[in-house]
Protein backbone atom coordinates (compact mmCIF):
# COMPACT_ATOMS: atom_id res chain seq x y z
CA UNK A 1 0.00 0.00 0.00
CA UNK A 2 1.29 3.47 -0.82
CA UNK A 3 2.13 5.82 2.02
CA UNK A 4 -0.85 7.84 3.19
CA UNK A 5 -0.94 11.40 4.43
CA UNK A 6 -2.10 11.88 8.02
CA UNK A 7 -5.39 13.27 6.77
CA UNK A 8 -5.91 10.26 4.48
CA UNK A 9 -5.01 7.88 7.31
CA UNK A 10 -7.51 9.50 9.70
CA UNK A 11 -10.25 9.45 7.06
CA UNK A 12 -9.55 5.78 6.37
CA UNK A 13 -9.74 4.99 10.10
CA UNK A 14 -13.09 6.71 10.62
CA UNK A 15 -14.45 5.04 7.47
CA UNK A 16 -13.07 1.66 8.64
CA UNK A 17 -10.90 1.21 5.59
CA UNK A 18 -7.38 -0.30 5.36
CA UNK A 19 -4.48 1.97 6.35
CA UNK A 20 -0.78 1.95 5.54
CA UNK A 21 -0.09 2.01 9.29
CA UNK A 22 -2.42 2.36 12.27
CA UNK A 23 -2.83 6.07 13.12
CA UNK A 24 -2.10 7.36 16.60
CA UNK A 25 -2.17 10.57 18.61
CA UNK A 26 -1.04 11.80 22.03
CA UNK A 27 -1.85 15.09 23.77
CA UNK A 28 -1.28 16.86 27.10
CA UNK A 29 -1.73 20.10 29.01
CA UNK A 30 1.08 22.68 29.10
CA UNK A 31 0.36 24.50 32.38
CA UNK A 32 3.63 26.44 32.36
CA UNK A 33 2.58 28.33 29.23
CA UNK A 34 -1.15 27.74 28.63
CA UNK A 35 -2.21 31.20 29.77
CA UNK A 36 -0.39 32.59 26.74
CA UNK A 37 -1.80 31.77 23.28
CA UNK A 38 1.67 32.14 21.77
CA UNK A 39 3.21 29.92 24.45
CA UNK A 40 0.55 27.23 24.11
CA UNK A 41 0.81 27.24 20.32
CA UNK A 42 4.58 26.79 20.37
CA UNK A 43 4.51 24.10 23.08
CA UNK A 44 1.86 22.19 21.13
CA UNK A 45 3.88 22.44 17.92
CA UNK A 46 7.08 21.19 19.55
CA UNK A 47 5.21 18.29 21.16
CA UNK A 48 3.66 17.39 17.82
CA UNK A 49 7.00 17.66 16.03
CA UNK A 50 8.49 15.15 18.47
CA UNK A 51 5.84 12.42 18.24
CA UNK A 52 4.26 13.04 14.83
CA UNK A 53 0.66 12.38 15.86
CA UNK A 54 -1.90 11.85 13.10
CA UNK A 55 -4.05 14.66 14.51
CA UNK A 56 -3.15 17.64 16.69
CA UNK A 57 -5.33 18.31 19.74
CA UNK A 58 -5.14 21.81 21.14
CA UNK A 59 -5.41 21.46 24.93
CA UNK A 60 -6.17 24.83 26.53
CA UNK A 61 -6.28 25.53 30.24
CA UNK A 62 -9.38 23.98 31.77
CA UNK A 63 -11.01 27.23 32.85
CA UNK A 64 -10.99 28.91 29.45
CA UNK A 65 -14.64 28.10 28.75
CA UNK A 66 -16.15 29.40 32.01
CA UNK A 67 -14.14 32.44 33.08
CA UNK A 68 -16.29 34.89 31.08
CA UNK A 69 -19.27 33.75 33.18
CA UNK A 70 -17.43 34.41 36.45
CA UNK A 71 -15.37 31.34 37.36
CA UNK A 72 -11.86 31.99 38.67
CA UNK A 73 -9.23 29.41 37.86
CA UNK A 74 -6.95 28.38 40.72
CA UNK A 75 -3.16 28.24 40.75
CA UNK A 76 -2.77 24.63 41.88
CA UNK A 77 -1.89 22.34 38.97
CA UNK A 78 -3.21 18.78 39.20
CA UNK A 79 -1.18 15.77 38.10
CA UNK A 80 -2.91 15.73 34.73
CA UNK A 81 -1.92 19.37 34.13
CA UNK A 82 -5.24 21.17 34.68
CA UNK A 83 -6.17 23.73 37.32
CA UNK A 84 -9.60 23.44 39.00
CA UNK A 85 -11.72 26.54 39.55
CA UNK A 86 -10.88 28.27 42.82
CA UNK A 87 -14.18 30.14 42.79
CA UNK A 88 -17.36 29.04 41.00
CA UNK A 89 -19.73 31.45 39.28
CA UNK A 90 -22.89 29.70 40.55
CA UNK A 91 -23.21 30.02 44.32
CA UNK A 92 -26.99 30.14 44.54
CA UNK A 93 -29.85 28.96 42.35
CA UNK A 94 -30.63 32.49 41.11
CA UNK A 95 -27.09 32.76 39.70
CA UNK A 96 -28.07 30.47 36.82
CA UNK A 97 -30.00 33.43 35.39
CA UNK A 98 -26.69 35.24 34.89
CA UNK A 99 -25.50 32.70 32.32
CA UNK A 100 -26.21 34.37 28.98
CA UNK A 101 -24.94 33.53 25.48
CA UNK A 102 -21.44 34.84 24.77
CA UNK A 103 -19.77 36.10 21.63
CA UNK A 104 -16.75 33.76 21.49
CA UNK A 105 -14.96 36.25 19.25
CA UNK A 106 -14.88 38.73 22.14
CA UNK A 107 -15.34 36.75 25.38
CA UNK A 108 -12.27 36.12 27.59
CA UNK A 109 -11.07 32.53 27.40
CA UNK A 110 -12.72 31.80 24.09
CA UNK A 111 -10.73 34.53 22.35
CA UNK A 112 -7.52 33.01 23.76
CA UNK A 113 -8.39 29.63 22.28
CA UNK A 114 -9.08 31.23 18.89
CA UNK A 115 -5.84 33.23 19.12
CA UNK A 116 -3.92 30.00 19.81
CA UNK A 117 -5.34 28.58 16.57
CA UNK A 118 -4.35 31.73 14.70
CA UNK A 119 -0.86 31.79 16.22
CA UNK A 120 -0.22 28.20 15.22
CA UNK A 121 -0.80 29.55 11.74
CA UNK A 122 -0.90 26.00 10.47
CA UNK A 123 2.84 25.99 10.89
CA UNK A 124 4.90 23.71 8.64
CA UNK A 125 5.48 21.45 11.67
CA UNK A 126 1.80 20.48 11.65
CA UNK A 127 2.31 18.99 8.22
CA UNK A 128 -0.85 17.29 7.00
CA UNK A 129 -2.31 16.54 10.45
CA UNK A 130 -5.87 17.70 11.21
CA UNK A 131 -5.95 20.29 14.02
CA UNK A 132 -8.72 20.10 16.65
CA UNK A 133 -9.60 22.63 19.37
CA UNK A 134 -11.16 21.36 22.61
CA UNK A 135 -14.80 22.06 23.49
CA UNK A 136 -16.48 20.94 26.71
CA UNK A 137 -20.12 19.87 26.63
CA UNK A 138 -22.81 22.19 28.08
CA UNK A 139 -23.57 19.97 31.09
CA UNK A 140 -19.84 19.55 31.73
CA UNK A 141 -19.49 23.35 31.78
CA UNK A 142 -22.53 23.66 34.06
CA UNK A 143 -20.66 21.46 36.54
CA UNK A 144 -17.53 23.62 36.23
CA UNK A 145 -19.68 26.70 36.81
CA UNK A 146 -21.46 25.35 39.89
CA UNK A 147 -19.28 22.66 41.44
CA UNK A 148 -20.95 20.20 43.78
CA UNK A 149 -24.30 21.99 43.82
CA UNK A 150 -25.26 20.96 40.26
CA UNK A 151 -27.13 17.70 41.12
CA UNK A 152 -29.25 19.54 43.70
CA UNK A 153 -30.07 22.36 41.28
CA UNK A 154 -31.00 19.87 38.55
CA UNK A 155 -33.54 18.38 40.96
CA UNK A 156 -34.84 21.55 42.60
CA UNK A 157 -34.40 24.25 39.92
CA UNK A 158 -34.40 22.42 36.57
CA UNK A 159 -35.81 25.34 34.59
CA UNK A 160 -33.08 27.70 35.81
CA UNK A 161 -30.37 25.24 34.87
CA UNK A 162 -32.03 24.52 31.54
CA UNK A 163 -31.95 28.22 30.66
CA UNK A 164 -28.23 28.31 31.37
CA UNK A 165 -27.63 25.15 29.35
CA UNK A 166 -29.36 26.75 26.36
CA UNK A 167 -27.08 29.80 26.65
CA UNK A 168 -23.97 27.64 26.96
CA UNK A 169 -25.02 25.56 23.95
CA UNK A 170 -25.55 28.66 21.83
CA UNK A 171 -22.08 29.87 22.83
CA UNK A 172 -20.46 26.54 21.92
CA UNK A 173 -22.19 26.39 18.54
CA UNK A 174 -20.88 29.89 17.80
CA UNK A 175 -17.38 28.98 18.98
CA UNK A 176 -17.24 25.81 16.89
CA UNK A 177 -18.30 27.75 13.79
CA UNK A 178 -15.68 30.42 14.45
CA UNK A 179 -12.92 27.84 14.97
CA UNK A 180 -13.84 25.97 11.79
CA UNK A 181 -13.84 29.28 9.89
CA UNK A 182 -10.25 29.81 11.09
CA UNK A 183 -9.26 26.59 9.35
CA UNK A 184 -9.26 23.83 11.97
CA UNK A 185 -10.32 20.42 10.69
CA UNK A 186 -12.70 19.36 13.45
CA UNK A 187 -13.37 19.43 17.17
CA UNK A 188 -12.45 17.41 20.23
CA UNK A 189 -15.70 17.36 22.18
CA UNK A 190 -15.27 16.44 25.85
CA UNK A 191 -18.30 15.05 27.71
CA UNK A 192 -17.60 14.84 31.43
CA UNK A 193 -21.25 14.44 32.36
CA UNK A 194 -22.14 10.97 31.04
CA UNK A 195 -20.59 9.06 33.92
CA UNK A 196 -22.73 7.42 36.60
CA UNK A 197 -20.15 8.67 39.10
CA UNK A 198 -21.31 12.28 38.51
CA UNK A 199 -24.86 12.04 37.09
CA UNK A 200 -27.81 9.69 36.94
CA UNK A 201 -28.75 8.38 33.51
CA UNK A 202 -32.04 10.27 33.77
CA UNK A 203 -30.22 13.54 34.45
CA UNK A 204 -27.90 13.05 31.49
CA UNK A 205 -30.82 12.08 29.23
CA UNK A 206 -32.70 15.29 30.18
CA UNK A 207 -29.94 17.82 30.63
CA UNK A 208 -26.95 16.44 28.74
CA UNK A 209 -27.71 14.42 25.64
CA UNK A 210 -30.09 16.89 23.89
CA UNK A 211 -27.53 19.71 24.10
CA UNK A 212 -24.66 17.41 23.08
CA UNK A 213 -26.62 16.48 19.99
CA UNK A 214 -27.29 20.14 19.21
CA UNK A 215 -23.59 21.07 19.35
CA UNK A 216 -22.44 18.01 17.42
CA UNK A 217 -25.14 18.39 14.76
CA UNK A 218 -24.01 21.98 14.22
CA UNK A 219 -20.63 20.79 12.90
CA UNK A 220 -21.85 17.76 10.96
CA UNK A 221 -20.66 18.03 7.37
CA UNK A 222 -18.24 20.84 8.26
CA UNK A 223 -15.91 18.94 10.59
CA UNK A 224 -13.54 16.38 9.07
CA UNK A 225 -12.93 14.77 12.47
CA UNK A 226 -15.35 15.13 15.37
CA UNK A 227 -14.05 13.25 18.40
CA UNK A 228 -16.48 12.41 21.19
CA UNK A 229 -14.33 12.20 24.32
CA UNK A 230 -16.18 10.20 26.99
CA UNK A 231 -14.60 11.25 30.27
CA UNK A 232 -14.70 9.30 33.51
CA UNK A 233 -15.70 5.84 34.65
CA UNK A 234 -19.04 3.99 34.67
CA UNK A 235 -19.82 5.53 31.31
CA UNK A 236 -23.31 5.66 29.80
CA UNK A 237 -21.82 4.35 26.59
CA UNK A 238 -25.14 3.19 25.16
CA UNK A 239 -26.14 6.86 25.05
CA UNK A 240 -22.76 8.13 23.88
CA UNK A 241 -22.31 5.67 21.00
CA UNK A 242 -25.20 7.01 18.83
CA UNK A 243 -24.07 10.65 19.07
CA UNK A 244 -23.14 12.26 15.73
CA UNK A 245 -19.36 11.92 15.80
CA UNK A 246 -16.55 10.33 13.80
CA UNK A 247 -14.47 8.82 16.61
CA UNK A 248 -14.93 7.90 20.28
CA UNK A 249 -12.22 8.24 22.94
CA UNK A 250 -12.35 7.04 26.56
CA UNK A 251 -10.22 5.30 29.21
CA UNK A 252 -10.73 1.83 27.75
CA UNK A 253 -7.94 0.34 29.91
CA UNK A 254 -9.62 1.58 33.09
CA UNK A 255 -13.36 1.33 32.42
CA UNK A 256 -15.68 -0.57 30.04
CA UNK A 257 -16.25 -0.95 27.18
CA UNK A 258 -13.18 -2.49 25.57
CA UNK A 259 -12.05 -1.23 22.19
CA UNK A 260 -13.54 -4.27 20.49
CA UNK A 261 -16.88 -3.88 22.30
CA UNK A 262 -17.11 -0.16 21.50
CA UNK A 263 -16.22 -0.72 17.86
CA UNK A 264 -19.29 -2.95 17.59
CA UNK A 265 -21.50 -0.15 19.01
CA UNK A 266 -20.20 2.81 16.96
CA UNK A 267 -19.93 3.63 13.28
CA UNK A 268 -16.58 5.46 13.16
CA UNK A 269 -13.21 4.94 14.79
CA UNK A 270 -12.33 4.11 18.37
CA UNK A 271 -9.44 5.99 19.99
CA UNK A 272 -7.56 4.38 22.86
CA UNK A 273 -5.55 1.36 23.88
CA UNK A 274 -3.04 3.20 26.08
CA UNK A 275 -3.33 3.64 29.86
CA UNK A 276 -1.89 7.10 30.39
CA UNK A 277 -1.29 6.53 34.12
CA UNK A 278 -0.31 2.92 34.79
CA UNK A 279 1.54 2.35 31.53
CA UNK A 280 2.62 5.58 29.86
CA UNK A 281 3.55 7.36 33.09
CA UNK A 282 4.49 4.50 35.43
CA UNK A 283 5.29 1.62 33.10
CA UNK A 284 8.16 0.71 30.82
CA UNK A 285 8.71 1.29 27.09
CA UNK A 286 8.13 -2.42 26.53
CA UNK A 287 4.75 -2.29 28.32
CA UNK A 288 3.71 0.81 26.37
CA UNK A 289 4.56 -0.81 23.04
CA UNK A 290 2.73 -4.00 24.08
CA UNK A 291 -0.46 -2.02 24.82
CA UNK A 292 -0.30 -0.41 21.39
CA UNK A 293 0.09 -3.80 19.72
CA UNK A 294 -2.78 -5.22 21.79
CA UNK A 295 -5.05 -2.37 20.66
CA UNK A 296 -4.27 -3.29 17.06
CA UNK A 297 -4.98 -6.95 17.80
CA UNK A 298 -8.36 -6.14 19.41
CA UNK A 299 -9.57 -4.26 16.34
CA UNK A 300 -7.63 -5.84 13.51
CA UNK A 301 -6.07 -2.41 13.01
CA UNK A 302 -9.22 -1.19 11.23
CA UNK A 303 -11.33 1.65 12.64
CA UNK A 304 -8.64 2.36 15.25
CA UNK A 305 -6.60 5.37 16.30
CA UNK A 306 -4.19 4.40 19.07
CA UNK A 307 -4.11 6.94 21.88
CA UNK A 308 -4.44 7.53 25.61
CA UNK A 309 -7.77 7.61 27.41
CA UNK A 310 -7.24 11.27 28.26
CA UNK A 311 -4.40 13.82 28.55
CA UNK A 312 -0.92 12.51 29.30
CA UNK A 313 0.34 13.37 32.80
CA UNK A 314 2.98 16.07 32.60
CA UNK A 315 5.71 13.74 33.94
CA UNK A 316 5.15 10.99 31.35
CA UNK A 317 8.56 9.62 30.30
CA UNK A 318 9.49 10.42 26.72
CA UNK A 319 10.82 6.88 26.24
CA UNK A 320 7.40 5.34 26.86
CA UNK A 321 5.62 7.52 24.31
CA UNK A 322 8.47 7.06 21.84
CA UNK A 323 8.12 3.29 22.18
CA UNK A 324 4.46 3.50 21.11
CA UNK A 325 5.34 5.62 18.08
CA UNK A 326 8.08 3.19 17.05
CA UNK A 327 5.85 0.14 17.57
CA UNK A 328 3.29 1.64 15.19
CA UNK A 329 5.87 2.73 12.61
CA UNK A 330 5.30 6.45 13.09
CA UNK A 331 7.77 9.29 12.69
CA UNK A 332 9.86 10.25 15.72
CA UNK A 333 12.05 13.34 15.63
CA UNK A 334 14.69 14.49 18.09
CA UNK A 335 14.00 18.05 19.27
CA UNK A 336 16.97 19.99 20.70
CA UNK A 337 16.28 20.94 24.29
CA UNK A 338 13.30 18.60 24.49
CA UNK A 339 14.55 15.06 23.92
CA UNK A 340 17.57 13.36 25.47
Amino acid sequence: MKQMSRRERILAAINREPVDRVPYAVWRHFPAVDRSPAGLAQATLRFHERYGSDFVKLTPRGGYAVEAWGCVEGEVVREDGHRPCASCAIRGAEDWKKIRPLDPGAAPGYTEHIETIVRMGFDRRIGDAPVLPTLFSPLSLARKLSGDRLPQDLREHPDLVRGALEAITETLVRFAALALAEGVSGIFYSIQAASLSVNTEEAYARFGEPYDRQVLESVRGKSLLTIVHCHGDRLMFERLAPLPGNAWNWDDRATPPSLAEAKAKTVGAVIGGLDQWKTLRDGTPEQAAAEARDAVAQTGGIGLIVGPGCVLPANTPDANVAAVVQALGGPLKKIPGVTP
